[in-house]
């Protein structure tokens, strides 16, 4: 399997996991159970996602069954945007401990910069954006990056989180935090696929020994269901693309593996998500073949800066990467 080597502790973090943004409760302990089976060692989490309980099950039942012992896995889970003050981000972690049935995480992120007003655990949880949920108000918080980041840094020393890092930040944010940050960031995960190629932002952290973790590598596919694709009639949904699909016939793979291999070839780690036991098991099989240097190119020219996420989308205030 392999593995990229993680700046702040040397852990290796595998290149190809397992997502479980969007698996249902009832069938995410069996997929996540499955995954692992199939050769999955990191598994991608967050309380956000409302399935931690269903994703520790997943884990213990792999476990218990002598499938891994939990120094083969690579557990990575978020720091909500209500729990950005210093003071609530142990909370925050423990609460997602208990919830995995873990004494501590392989890498904890900081899910999103968007600040959002504190919201308790025992008022409601999982967490979600709105500080009332009956009223689905958004109210954003004023919280510096830096307190943040220093109770991001109090749970390294506490052992609850191995590695630290951000998700959704852009390259003035990330220069920012390496200003002052005593524990340099691990990790930094962000959308990433032939439409969203980022390749300024992955060049700058890869140069600064920052790990990259594309989410969304399938582009559109995931949002199709909660309303996020809205590009037109004549929008062509990444997995159909020719140009993509005549590659794949190339080497006789699916449109999603070469989407994979194309991120793995930069040494980007990539987090598919499926509950089919077939896919899993073809998302994980990206070692056949490789791909040219004439055919990354024609992948990379794909490039339209197309995001599927954006916090302006949902909260108008915080439009993160207006220019």
């Amino acid at each position: 399997m392999e593995t990229i080597s993680l700046s702040s502790t040397g852990d290796k973090m595998p290149l190809v996991g397992f997502g479980t943004w969007k698996i249902p409760k009832d069938v995410c302990k069996d997929v996540v159970f499955k995954a692992i089976k199939s050769g999955y060692r990191l598994i991608d989490c967050a309380p956000v996602y409302a399935n931690e309980v269903e994703v520790g099950q997943g884990i213990k039942q792999a476990i218990d069954e002598g499938i891994v012992t939990r120094s083969d896995l690579f557990i990575t889970s978020k720091l909500w945007s209500t729990h950005h003050r210093k003071e609530h981000v142990l909370p925050a972690i423990e609460r997602t401990l208990k919830d995995l049935n873990l004494d501590y995480v392989d890498l904890y992120l900081i899910h999103s910069p968007l600040c959002l007003k504190y919201v308790p655990i025992d008022a409601q949880y999982p967490p979600t954006r709105f500080a009332d949920p009956v009223k689905k108000n958004i109210v954003v918080d004023q919280v510096p990056q830096h307190e943040t980041w220093a109770g991001m840094e109090q749970l390294v020393a506490s052992g609850l989180a191995r590695n630290i890092g951000v998700s959704n930040v852009n390259a003035a944010l990330l220069i920012d935090l390496q200003s002052y940050a005593r524990i340099k960031p691990s990790v930094l995960q962000m959308e990433l696929h032939p439409y969203l190629t980022r390749k300024q932002l992955v060049a700058y952290a890869q140069s600064c020994g920052i790990a990259i973790t594309a989410y969304s590598s399938f582009g559109d596919a995931s949002y199709y269901s909660i309303g996020m694709v809205n590009q037109g009639d004549d929008f062509v949904p990444l997995l159909d693309n020719p140009a993509v699909c005549a590659i794949a016939a190339s080497h006789g793979v699916t449109a999603s593996q070469v989407l994979l291999k194309w991120a793995l070839q930069q040494n980007i780690a990539v987090i598919p998500k499926s509950c089919d036991a077939g896919r899993i098991a073809l998302n994980r099989n990206v070692d056949g073949f490789s791909l040219d240097s004439s055919e990354m190119g024609i992948i990379d020219g794909l490039n339209t800066n197309l995001r599927f996420v954006d916090p302006a989308n949902s909260v108008p205030e915080f439009p993160l990467y207006a220019n």
